[in-house]
């Protein structure tokens, strides 16, 4: 009865999550700098972070939210300021004698709760996301919609969000890969920094509309 509109659902779902953003950008990261773990961790912390959304959307909270500047502006300040310390935090990286790059990407330095939760902040405080979840279950999904049905929505955008970037953190691990990154140096991990300041700027933008 509600195939139609999961799939709707998932198509819209799928457009959004395959455009490169602030999750994109940290699964990456983390990916090639800690190795398929982290990147894995990372993938999962971004999947919890949808059923913040999810739940939000559910209980009517995103569109008190949504029209609210004062909120609204919190909670993407917040989210500019965490990706502009992990960006900032990058473009300062130095350049690594050969022995110890060799070793951080074989072994890796970073804990998977450590990697969890940065994914979880990334994404569960994006307000892009918020608008784009309050949209989605204002707009496309029908209000008359059980809420079960709903729920089971937002559980399979948080699972297909998550199996997404783990496809992302699983081909950006990838000894050869990671090999071409680390050749670049020091200079991989302030592109990337460049990259998140720059998103993050975008995202301290942003607008209610």
């Amino acid at each position: 009865m509600y195939w139609s509109e999961f799939l709707t659902v998932a198509l819209i779902h799928l457009l959004a999550v395959a455009s490169p953003g602030p999750d994109f950008a940290i699964v990456v990261r983390e990916s090639v700098g800690y190795g398929r773990r982290a990147g894995l961790f990372t993938a999962f912390g971004v999947g919890a972070g949808i059923l913040v959304h999810v739940t939000y959307s559910l209980l009517g909270i995103g569109l008190i939210v949504s029209q609210s500047i004062v909120l609204f502006n919190a909670l993407k300040w917040l989210a500019a300021a965490y990706l502009l310390y992990i960006g900032f935090k990058a473009l300062r990286a130095r350049p690594a004698d050969p022995a110890s790059a060799e070793l951080s990407l074989s072994t890796g330095e970073r804990s998977g709760r450590g990697a969890f939760v940065t994914g979880f902040i990334t994404n569960g405080l994006n307000p892009k996301a918020t608008l784009f979840f309050l949209s989605l279950f204002t707009v496309v999904i029908n209000p008359h919609t059980p809420v079960p049905v709903q729920a089971g929505y937002g559980i399979y955008l948080a699972f297909a969000t998550a199996f997404w970037f783990c496809l992302v953190a699983w081909l950006f691990s990838q000894q050869r890969v990671r090999a071409g990154f680390a050749r670049m140096g020091h200079w991989f991990d302030r592109m990337m920094g460049a990259v998140l300041v720059g998103i993050g700027v975008k995202l301290a933008l942003t607008e209610m509309r």
